[in-house]
């Protein structure tokens, strides 16, 4: 697959190095800027538009269509906002690069000017020194993660380690149908490599096959999507249940044996939550009872909420000893239905993500832990593959485990190591790391419950 990106990267470079030998054979000066040309100035982010509504499927417009006008370009040094992208203006270093070798394939015909001459001084251009675009996909924003460490982390990193490439970057809110009609707007659009954390990893796998025979890869993050990716980037989901379910547990006590608890999964559709419940079921099976489980449709807290609800009026106060919530999100909206039917004291939940509300109400005592994923070298992983496989190099060196998905084959991998958090280890996990500070955390809302925790300056 490798070689074949490769290859198609070296043919559209030779049919622009042939046009621009044709165009540079014709006399007269050129008097219209070559398109996508833009003026120097500082490089920016590339950000799209708001999701469009969820629908039918729009088919794909005929080449020969004329496109529709593209939506103004957002102000110098603006990130925000989510959607589909629009079409990028122009890649003034790939421009350069291919500027470079045109002028030498001019000088070598016999039919270089001086100026072309000039220009063939520099050094030859090689398929490392291309700027891929990238194409960023997110979930969605209710997830607090997403937008506050994820998606300034990879850009951050693209930054540094690709200082030429862009980063177009969309957010689906949750729908399916957004997801989809960002992934191929931007197959359309010119990206050369998307990082994509599917809502729905099914139901993206026609459009990820669509990006691959395009010859666009895919980095599928955090989430392993359907269809021929090219890389995967996350944590051991599995494992990460596994740690829920032995600290809820624990913190049970003598309940553990024998004891009912509520099961908050996450969504069915997303193949993070199935692998969190196997790998919870294997801790709980043959120690708790599971009065009732409920899947939580695209993580939504609000859907949490009601179903814990139910399960309080079914179970009643005294009968939930209890809570296994997938992640920080849910487990917000289990501790605000438990509040409302007036449980006290409040069953032990989990939780996952490390969201700074849910550290807080780990020290205040109203959630018992979650789960902290270091998000950073997560990010790093995913931007330095991508920019790896833009320029059609194989991510072998970054990626050396290998992870299975829905056509068993093997994908280059990176997982990394999921740490438990609990009101004793916040100091030594998400505080040491830099994820928060004490300041954050220890808002006058929670002064008194840190500094039982120990958690003062």
């Amino acid at each position: 697959m490798f070689r074949t990106i490769r290859a198609i990267r070296e043919i559209r470079t030779i049919r622009t190095i042939r046009a621009g030998t044709r165009r540079a054979e014709q006399p007269g000066p050129r008097t219209r800027e070559p398109r996508g040309h833009r003026a120097e100035g500082p490089r920016r982010h590339r950000r799209a538009e708001g999701p469009r509504r969820e629908g039918p499927e729009h088919p794909r417009r005929d080449a020969r269509d004329p496109r529709p006008p593209l939506s103004p370009r957002p102000p110098e040094g603006s990130r925000g906002g989510a959607g589909s992208p629009p079409r990028r203006a122009g890649r003034p270093r790939r421009l350069g690069v291919l500027a470079a070798a045109m002028a030498l394939t001019a000088a070598l015909a016999g039919c270089g000017s001086a100026e072309q001459a000039h220009l063939a001084d520099g050094p030859s251009p090689t398929l490392t020194e291309f700027t891929p675009r990238i194409g960023l996909l997110l979930p969605d924003t209710h997830t607090a993660r997403w937008e506050t460490f994820d998606r300034p982390l990879i850009e951050a990193k693209v930054d540094q380690i690709c200082p030429g490439c862009t980063v177009d970057y969309a957010n689906a809110q949750g729908h399916v149908a957004a997801q989809k009609q960002q992934l191929e707007s931007m197959i359309t659009g010119g990206v050369d490599v998307m990082i994509l954390d599917p809502v729905d990893a099914r139901a993206l796998a026609p459009a990820v096959s669509k990006a691959i025979h395009a010859g666009i890869p895919v980095v599928s993050y955090d989430r392993l999507a359907d269809g021929p990716i090219s890389g995967y980037v996350s944590f051991d989901a599995r494992r990460i249940g596994r740690l829920q379910a032995e600290a809820l547990l624990r913190a049970m006590g003598p309940e553990a044996d024998g004891g009912q608890i509520v099961m908050m999964n996450g969504d069915p559709a997303d193949p993070n939550a199935t692998a969190l419940k196997r790998g919870a079921l294997e801790v709980f099976n043959g120690r708790v009872r599971v009065a009732k489980a409920y899947d939580t449709d695209r993580w939504r807290p609000e859907i949490a909420h009601a179903n814990m609800s139910g399960a309080i009026a079914a179970l009643g106060a005294d009968g939930i000893d209890g809570v296994y919530a997938a992640n920080d999100g849910i487990a917000g909206a289990v501790i605000s239905a438990l509040k409302s039917d007036f449980v006290e004291p409040l069953p032990p939940v989990t939780g996952q993500d490390a969201d700074l509300a849910a550290i807080q109400r780990i020290v205040a005592g109203e959630q018992y832990m979650t789960v902290y994923k270091p998000f950073k070298p997560m990010a790093d992983a995913a931007a330095e593959m991508a920019v790896a496989l833009g320029r059609g190099d194989p991510p072998g060196a970054i990626a050396p485990e290998h992870a299975r998905e829905d056509t068993l084959r093997g994908v280059p991998a990176v997982q990394f190591d999921p740490i438990p958090v609990t009101a004793g280890t916040v100091r030594d996990t998400v505080v040491r790391d830099g994820m928060y500070t004490i300041a954050q955390i220890c808002t006058p809302k929670y002064a008194s419950a840190c500094a039982r925790a120990g958690l003062t300056v």
